[in-house]
């Protein structure tokens, strides 16, 4: 529904639309009161407006189509002539629609929606999924700032309730819309009496869910238990049950129901999210993850809603971060490098930065940097460009200036990833340069590199033996004596750390630097950072 884009205002548009009613041009009118409901849903005129439109043509309702790219000032006009006609249902649905797509607008706070009869001329059943659209389409809680323009809906659902006190699929929809508004009390007694009515899978999910808002952890779990024995194939439910007992603590009670949903359907792709995530959580091994990632990349259709990865990743050393900067000064890559061209520069400006979802992530976003040439990439490690003028930047040029330097090649490394890909991996151009610098001296480029080759090895699950013993091997010559309490020692494990299929033998090594160097300047970077410049 895509919006017009010109910049008159309501009044404007108003105004334009009864000169077109005056001349009988009622197409041009109903445009134009459609971009004046846009800019102001409520506003009394628009709707006088376009009671005189509907009055002049019949209440023709073609004058606001709908299709694939309908304009959401048509919808919203649509479903107040709609209403007008007596079928309010219909308009409703589609202010339901408007709301998903605009869910900031108060497109549903006019006199009709709220009007305490109108559930009356409603079936039950229909208003239910009506709500149940309303809550589809908005967040789970609603931020307080986008509460008010759905306050309607919730109004409606409470006049609904006093006409069919007793329905429970109204009164199941109506709790979780209450929730998401928190009103988390109305919710548990909404859901209770819909259980109450008729007990169902849905009706006691919904229960559930409003039992665990309300911090009522046991009967949010009893409640749960109540759908899977009332429909054990929803394996839906075992993860909300899995989820819930692990932000208790009880990681090895949800890790026994996602097995169970798991022994139902292996590929199950809520229970796969939800397993990884939690075995990470218990062991803090990073296969878990990388097997995640693999699932996502296998099942991109079945994992674009789930957030798992990139939360277990978030603010963590090299999985969704880069470390500190060490003393060691800036390592300089082969004495031909030269300075890179100025579009290399620019395009390296627009994408590094100090944090990124995943490694995968990291990864896709790098392939902006693919057609630069050898030179210019070799170019950027040598010769970082200076930071640019945006808000992240001038942070890390306030607390941080080496930090910029280490992101740029970080990146620049990431981009080396990019070069000449139709090469296989064992002869190719990118595994030999990132491996000659990941051969250096301690210090930012061969950590930079190292990182890329980790990235490639989380995206290519055939070069994870060859990476793991890069990795291993370097950790081995930091990891013994004084030198494994140096910030590149500890960097360097933390990389270890974030290496697929690496050797047990070297992970130990690897949790045993960082458990003796403490993660102090790390936490400290995260929260300079967090909050501002988060890439999600």
């Amino acid at each position: 529904m895509p919006e017009d884009d010109a910049a008159l205002s309501a009044e404007e548009e108003l105004a334009l639309a009864r000169l077109a009613l005056g001349e009988g041009d009622l197409k041009h009118a109903a445009d134009h009161v459609a971009a004046a409901l846009v800019r102001s849903p409520t506003l009394p005129e628009a709707h006088e407006t376009l009671a005189r439109l509907a009055a002049a043509s019949g209440g023709d309702l073609d004058l606001f189509p709908l299709g694939q790219h309908a304009f959401v000032g048509a919808v919203v006009a649509r479903a107040h002539l709609l209403a007008a006609a007596g079928r309010p249902a219909e308009g409703l649905d589609l202010l339901a629609a408007a709301t998903g797509y605009a869910p900031g607008a108060p497109w549903a706070a006019v006199p009709w929606v709220t009007a305490a009869d109108l559930p009356e001329r409603l079936d039950p059943e229909r208003t239910a999924r009506i709500l149940m659209q309303v809550c589809a389409a908005t967040p789970d809680p609603v931020p307080r700032r986008l509460r008010e323009p759905l306050l309607p809906y919730l109004t409606l659902a409470r006049n609904a309730i006093t006409v069919h006190p007793a329905h429970p699929l109204l009164l199941g929809a109506a709790s979780a819309l209450a929730r998401r508004l928190g009103e988390v009390a109305l919710a548990v007694t909404w859901a209770t009496r819909g259980v109450r009515a008729e007990p169902t899978k849905l009706g006691e999910v919904w229960l559930g869910y409003a039992y665990r808002s309300a911090g009522r952890t046991g009967d949010a779990l009893a409640a749960l238990e109540r759908a899977v024995a009332l429909d054990p194939d929803d394996l839906a439910v075992y993860a909300d049950i899995a989820g819930t007992l692990a932000d208790h603590g009880r990681l090895d009670e949800a890790l026994a129901w996602v097995d169970r949903a798991l022994a139902k359907d292996p590929t199950f792709d809520c229970a796969v999210h939800t397993a990884h995530r939690l075995r990470f959580q218990r062991d803090g091994d990073v296969d878990h993850l990388v097997a995640l990632a693999d699932f996502v990349r296998d099942h991109p259709d079945d994992s674009h809603e789930h957030g798992d990865l990139a939360e277990c990743c978030r603010g963590r050393p090299w999985l969704g971060q880069v470390t500190p900067a060490g003393p060691t000064p800036t390592q300089v890559p082969p004495a031909d490098a030269t300075p890179p061209s100025a579009n290399a520069a620019q395009r390296l400006r627009q994408l590094a930065h100090p944090a990124w979802p995943h490694p995968p992530a990291a990864y896709d976003a790098a392939v902006g940097l693919a057609t630069l040439d050898l030179a210019d990439l070799l170019g950027l490690l040598a010769c970082p460009p200076d930071a640019p003028p945006t808000a992240l930047g001038r942070v890390l040029g306030d607390q941080d200036p080496a930090l910029w330097v280490r992101c740029a090649q970080v990146w620049a490394c990431l981009g080396l990833l990019h070069h000449r890909t139709d090469e296989p991996w064992p002869e190719s151009t990118r595994r030999r340069v990132l491996r000659e610098l990941a051969a250096g001296a301690p210090g930012p480029v061969t950590e930079a590199a190292l990182f890329a080759l980790v990235t490639a090895a989380w995206v290519d699950p055939a070069v994870r033996p060859d990476v793991a013993s890069v990795v291993a091997g370097r950790l081995a010559e930091v990891a013994s004596g004084a030198a494994r309490r140096t910030p590149e020692a500890v960097s360097l494990a933390h990389l270890a750390r974030a290496t697929p299929a690496l050797d047990p033998a070297a992970r130990a090594t690897a949790d045993a630097v960082v458990a003796d160097s403490g993660a102090g300047p790390l936490r400290r970077l995260w929260r300079r950072l967090t909050g501002l410049f988060r890439r999600t």
